[in-house]
């Protein structure tokens, strides 16, 4: 029937998507684009907010991305091809990758709300424009100019169009304005965008009342009646409001993360300027230290100066002394052999014979005193200056540290609960599958006054043990687990040994069994057998650990040249020994099963020579250290025997002391005198710089300094062991010791041998181990941290949901 609306015909669901895709998504008719209309719009200014970013031109069919940015749908299309990849794309504005759904652009959502700001800024930017507007109704427009705008049918209209708005049935509901600027201010609010109307020639302009949530399209009365019959079709109000609430829920949701951001916002910039004070705080102790650093090096270089002057002072007056004698003896010789001259030229025969042997006797016996006096410099023409600038830079480069800390004052309380796992291990460090042990833990507030909070433990009945524990004080606390009664040694670190505690008696067991005389020097070799020099015997005995003698090493028994005479020091590094012979005045150096290698040294005071050495170590470096009794010094050789360098005691002040006797190295490589003679522990850097100097003994001997720090000096003539804290404070003192010599400790077990010369014994002295090291927990606000209170080692802990294993092996 000509003129009758055409229905279009039923068509198969892959036809109608087709179909439906292009009218929801490609025919978007907000506006007629003729050419007239196109090149209105590229003369009108339109707002940025509306002009796509990469065309720069109002959005066309707006299509928005997951990173909330929107833009042309062609001009996605065209970066698309552009990408190469229809797989993903980045966003032209903030770079994210966007992965495009399948469907290309046209499956990306639109952005109606945009387009129809952009349809709006259209129209009121036509209807404001101060040229004559023609009305869009009328067939040729001549009937008069346009004078109201229907917000409808987007129709400007003339009076006459207008008046029949207003007559028709069907018309008369549409919303009109007029084309006043207090008019056109309700154009956005009353304005139905053309995306809300249904496209299809057939029945232009309906509303999309309904939505097929099939095809996810929306669509209208008509078009639901003829396409959608048979598919699922809901009102577009109820879907738009399943969207709104699940935006409201997002939105609720998003404004509590918000505030709780909001708050760590605050919480930040509020230690920030905690930092900010923290920071002015460190750079004023930090000046004030380097100021500190600064006078103490100018006092020390006073001190160098005025030591320097002292053994100038010294070598100068020996040197003047000296001279003194030879020129005395060079004037009497002098005066002998010019009268022996003058004799042998005057004299007649009678005269000589009537002097007899005279002169020749009395010039012989002249002669004589020459032979006992060293015609060598007695001094050294230089003075050594150790200053080892490059060791003190390197380590003023290292020098200080500013470390990250947690402050109680400043972590809420805390009241959470937090779990330990560990494992058993058998001392073959195989796992140990059975439960049953005894394990107990406690956590103790270390920097409050809290209570001592014990722990919960779980046995698992296969070797393994929950610790479960509850911090009630924010700070540092100590962590300790024992089993069996005793402190689990292995944990989070390899391996977490105990310190000992020296500040109680110290059990003393008598470790030889047959006759020891004089017993002076004691090593011990790494298979854990002790060698002990013997003074009256000339020899050296060695036993196992249980003290059972295995063999000795005599004078007969030592092949080559090594001949001992009052064997004092000894020092045993791998399968090598070097013995202090004193009365040899040298350094022998021996296998250890005695077959002799070399030998430094003779009787004297000038370089090569040694007088009653009593002490050798040897340092990492392999340097040998000898302690020169009677010349009052410290020698150091290499390996070849050749003198490096001397510490002499013979000076003034702080830096002197008299008759050296032990040796030994710190933690941070410092030599240690024990000066018998000056009753005091003199420490040198291995420059041979004096740094300080601790103690008031009696007659100190033997000495040694374990891992820590702590010295164990042998008094000889207090008959006692005293020790000393790293920082040089006694802390602790064992007597009913007689004439002790040397000393060593045996770095696998702890225990501390002592040569218990007046006794004729060797001691072997064990510490009690303390159970004060252990591991430190620092408790924050929402978790905790779990270190080692030695080595630094740590681990986070989160509250109940996470655990951490320890390693502990059966005592």
């Amino acid at each position: 029937m000509s003129g009758s609306i055409q229905w279009p015909s039923k068509a198969s669901k892959h036809q109608q998507e087709q179909e439906l895709g292009q009218r929801e998504c490609g025919t978007m008719k907000r506006f007629k684009h003729d050419d007239k209309k196109e090149n209105f719009a590229a003369s009108v200014s339109f707002p940025p907010q509306i002009i796509c970013q990469l065309c720069s031109k109002p959005y066309k069919e707006p299509r928005i991305l997951p990173c909330l940015h929107s833009f042309c749908g062609q001009c996605l299309h065209k970066e698309i091809e552009r990408s190469g990849t229809k797989q993903n794309m980045e966003c032209p504005s903030c770079q994210r990758s966007i992965t495009i759904p399948e469907g290309g652009v046209n499956a990306i959502p639109q952005n109606l709300h945009l387009g129809f700001e952009v349809e709006v800024a259209r129209y009121m930017s036509k209807i404001g424009s101060a040229e004559e507007k023609s009305c869009d109704a009328c067939i040729d427009g001549s009937v008069g100019p346009a004078v109201v705008f229907c917000c409808t049918c987007h129709h400007l209209l003339c009076k006459l169009c207008h008046d029949y708005h207003k007559r028709n049935k069907i018309l008369h509901h549409h919303q009109i304005v007029g084309l006043d600027k207090e008019s056109l201010k309700l154009l956005p609010s009353i304005m139905k965008p053309t995306e809300h109307l249904c496209s299809q020639h057939y029945h232009e302009k309906e509303d999309l009342e309904y939505y097929c949530e099939t095809y996810k399209l929306r669509t209208c009365r008509d078009c639901t009646l003829v396409c959608h019959m048979d598919l699922k079709i809901a009102d577009l109000s109820n879907i738009a409001k399943a969207h709104r609430d699940a935006m409201r829920e997002a939105l609720m949701c998003a404004q509590e993360v918000t505030s709780k951001l909001t708050k760590a916002i605050n919480a930040n910039d509020e230690m920030a300027e905690q930092v900010e004070t923290s920071r002015q705080n460190a750079t004023v102790i930090i000046t004030q230290a380097f100021e500190q650093l600064q006078q103490t090096i100018a006092e020390r270089k006073k001190m160098l100066l005025s030591e320097m002057e002292d053994i100038s002072l010294s070598k100068t007056t020996a040197l003047t002394l000296q001279k003194e004698q030879w020129m005395k003896l060079q004037d009497e010789i002098g005066r002998y052999t010019e009268m022996t001259s003058h004799i042998l030229q005057t004299h007649t025969d009678h005269e000589m014979i009537a002097l007899g042997d005279l002169l020749p006797t009395e010039l012989k016996a002249t002669l004589k005193k020459v032979e006992y006096v060293s015609l060598i410099p007695n001094q050294y023409s230089s003075m050594h200056v150790s200053i080892n600038t490059d060791s003190l830079i390197k380590e003023l480069s290292l020098f200080g540290h500013v470390m990250d800390s947690w402050s109680s004052e400043t972590v809420a309380k805390v009241k959470e609960m937090y779990h330990i796992k560990m494992e058993t291990m058998t001392s073959k460090r195989e796992r140990y599958p059975y439960g049953g042990l005894q394990v107990k833990a406690e956590l103790r507030p270390k920097l409050h006054d809290g209570a001592v909070v014990p722990g919960e433990v779980e046995d698992h009945g296969d070797g393994t043990y929950t610790i479960t524990f509850t911090p009630q004080i924010a700070g540092l606390h100590q962590l300790l687990i024992t089993m069996e009664g005793k402190h689990v040694q292995k944990s989070l670190c390899e391996p977490l040994d105990m310190r000992r505690k020296y500040n109680i008696l110290l059990s003393l067991e008598q470790l030889t069994s047959i006759n020891c005389s004089d017993p002076a020097g004691i090593a011990i070799h790494d298979s854990g057998d002790i060698y002990v020099t013997c003074l009256t015997d000339d020899c050296i005995h060695v036993f196992d650990q249980a003290g059972q003698h295995k063999k000795t090493i005599d004078s007969k028994e030592v092949l080559g040249a090594g001949q001992f005479n009052c064997p004092h020091g000894i020092f045993v590094k791998g399968d090598v020994m070097y013995i202090a012979d004193t009365g040899n005045n040298c350094i022998q150096k021996l296998t250890i099963g005695g077959m002799f290698l070399q030998k430094f040294g003779v009787y004297g005071s000038y370089v090569g020579q040694f007088n009653k050495p009593l002490t050798v170590i040897v340092d990492q470096n392999d340097r040998l250290i000898v302690a020169d009794n009677n010349n009052h010094r410290v020698v150091m050789l290499d390996q070849a025997g050749t003198w490096l360098f001397i510490i002499t005691g013979k000076v003034s002040g702080s830096h002197g002391f008299q008759g050296p006797y032990g040796l030994a190295l710190d933690p941070q490589r410092n030599i240690h005198v024990a000066a018998n003679g000056s009753n005091t522990i003199k420490v040198f850097t291995p420059e041979g710089t004096c740094v300080r100097s601790y103690g008031d003994v009696k007659g100190p001997s033997g000495i040694v300094i374990d891992e820590e720090g702590y010295s164990f000096v042998n008094e000889k003539d207090g008959n006692c062991l005293s020790i000393f804290d790293p920082q040089g404070s006694k802390v602790h003192s064992v007597g009913n010791l007689n004439g002790p010599r040397g000393a060593i400790l045996d770095p696998k077990s702890g225990s501390l041998y002592v040569a218990n010369c007046g006794a004729g014994t060797v001691y072997e002295l064990m510490s009690t181990p303390s159970h004060d090291h252990c591991l430190e927990l620092y408790v924050m606000d929402h978790n905790c941290l779990l270190q080692c209170d030695k080595c630094g080692d740590g681990y986070y802990l989160n509250p109940a949901s996470r655990t951490k294993f320890l390693c502990a092996v059966l005592p």
